[in-house]
């Protein structure tokens, strides 16, 4: 199982679950700008959309994060993270997961691109700030993770996209549990070691 990532992108929540498996695994970084791996390879001949994550198993490629982050999970039986399939609780956690990657990745999308005026920043900022009140009024019960008690996948994919708010302009004092939630998942051994190898950390 080999994991393509990029560091900081949407492919460390895929590469958080992998560390919190414990499983072995390989990775290589992606430049997503020139679409070369680590190894000189051509991105694009590997995942043609050019994005990251990409997992290679058996010879075969997986992409779109939330794809791959059940994947990981069911394939190494990990019901805390991805709970069995069918039953209510794993609806909850694809519930969490669609959010993430239809409403809040896209949301701060824009942000990202040097081309956006102030304007169109200005607005970003907010349409980021509305879909982050989404997630504080479900973290609002005191929970310390989206669905309950436990970290599951949709955790680790949140923490990543809400994590980028620092970089983009966005405080997160107006939202504090949703602080608070990012602190503590960032505390995490797995995240930790993921912000490590990611190059992120010292």
């Amino acid at each position: 199982m080999k994991l393509y990532y990029s560091p900081g992108a949407c492919s460390m929540a895929s590469h958080i679950v992998m560390n919190e498996i414990g499983k072995p695994y390989e990775t290589e970084r992606v430049d997503t700008s020139t679409k070369k791996t680590a190894t000189g390879k051509d991105f694009r001949a590997i995942n043609p959309k050019g994005k990251v994550p990409a997992l290679e198993v058996d010879g075969q490629v997986l992409t779109e994060g939330p794809a791959i982050l059940q994947y990981v999970a069911d394939a190494a039986g990990a019901e805390k993270l991805a709970p069995k399939a069918g039953s209510f609780p794993r609806a909850r956690v694809n519930e969490a997961v669609t959010y993430v990657s239809s409403e809040l990745h896209p949301a701060f999308s824009p942000l990202f691109n040097p081309a956006l005026d102030d304007a169109g920043k200005e607005a970003a900022r907010k349409n980021v700030g509305k879909k982050l009140d989404w997630l504080e009024s479900v973290l609002a019960d005191g929970r310390a993770f989206l669905t309950g008690a436990e970290f599951t996948i949709a955790d680790a994919y949140a923490f990543v996209v809400s994590n980028w708010s620092g970089h983009v302009g966005v405080s997160l004092d107006n939202w504090p549990k949703v602080k608070e939630f990012v602190a503590r998942v960032a505390g995490r051994p797995a995240v930790q070691k993921t912000l490590k190898d990611e190059g992120l950390i010292a």
